[in-house]
């Protein structure tokens, strides 16, 4: 009995021996080494997009370290880097130095800020626009400057590449960069007057003559002024409404209306102290010009004028800007009483 009673002891005792022996083994199969070192993964990095914006592009390129300059002192250096579409028409180096010394500047620190910034925005628009975009007529810039809040219009010519205003040509078109469009220019284009949108389109080619006809006109210089009797509202005909003219007067050429009656004609189509644009225009307006007559407007499917004689003609492109007033164009010259 007693050998019995012990024989389950014993067994057990061997048990928990064995268990002991092999946890032991376990333990050192598992010590770390002190020679050994712990080697941490390796961290994570992100790719690094590289940027190629309209500031990427300029200040990357030696021949626009002048306009890099311009757009960082004018302040616009984040509008131009961010997300948005910009068309820009650049000027290069050579263009920046001819800029400053026709307007009397020794460096770009001497142009004032306000100033500085209008003549970089107006080589700006909002949008990409590639070269092949583009066609004859009128667009807006980013500038606002002088007679109105609304933005200065820019005059594009393609009959012969790109020329801006009559002064800049396009060099190299289409360099597209991350948000937008550059087109380099030959000519930094200065803030326009009502007198260099007609020079610039050729269909005013008559008009300049008229206006510059006789020595003592002085009309281009008036309609340069920034002061009184600015701003301008102008109503340009084209030389096709200057062409009907002359058959309706069954004249052959601009001479043979004597100077004292084309005064009166192209003073009949000024409005002075006054930028008047489409929208502020209204119904059976009258309209009181420089020569002192009147003509009546009239809105409906299109803008009319009738002046003093019941002729009519009708507004074909409106409210071309300018910093001392705006052109609308016009089919038919005005007449007033004669």
């Amino acid at each position: 009995m007693n050998f019995i009673s012990k024989l389950p002891k014993l067994w057990v005792l061997g048990l928990c021996s064995l268990l002991l022996f092999t946890s032991c083994d376990e333990d050192d199969d598992f010590m770390i080494d002190d020679d050994m070192s712990v080697v941490d993964p390796e961290p994570e990095t992100d790719d690094v997009m590289e940027t190629n914006s309209i500031i990427d592009f300029v200040n990357s390129n030696d021949d626009y370290s002048s306009l890099a300059a311009a757009i960082d002192a004018a302040g616009l250096t984040a509008t131009l880097d961010s997300d948005t579409n910009f068309t820009v028409f650049a000027p290069d180096n050579d263009a920046f130095a001819a800029f400053l010394s026709a307007n009397g500047f020794a460096s770009l620190d001497e142009v004032p800020t306000d100033l500085l910034t209008q003549v970089l925005l107006y080589h700006v628009q909002e949008g990409a626009f590639m070269s092949s975009d583009l066609s004859t007529g009128y667009i807006e810039s980013m500038a606002v400057y002088g007679a109105s809040e609304e933005p200065l219009s820019l005059y594009i010519n393609t009959s012969d590449g790109v020329m801006i205003n009559g002064v800049a040509s396009v060099t190299t078109a289409d360099v597209e960069v991350d948000n937008g469009v550059i087109h380099a220019v030959d000519s930094v284009i200065g803030l326009p007057d009502v007198t260099t949108f007609a020079t610039a389109d050729p269909t005013f080619s008559i008009l300049v003559s008229a206006l510059t006809r006789e020595e003592d006109y002085t009309y281009v210089e008036t309609l340069m002024a920034m002061d009184s009797p600015a701003p301008f509202t102008v109503f340009a005909p084209t030389d096709d409404a200057f062409a009907a003219l002359l058959e309706e007067l069954e004249a052959s050429s601009l001479d043979d209306i004597d100077a004292e009656t084309l005064s009166a004609v192209l003073t009949y189509h000024v409005v002075a102290e006054a930028n008047v644009r489409s929208g502020d225009l209204t119904d059976g307006m009258e309209v009181s010009t420089l020569n002192g007559d009147s003509f009546t407007v009239n809105l409906g499917d299109a803008v009319t004028i009738t002046d003093a004689n019941d002729r009519m003609s009708t507004v074909i492109a409106a409210d071309v800007q300018a910093t001392n007033g705006v052109i609308h164009v016009i089919d038919t010259v005005l007449l007033p009483e004669l």
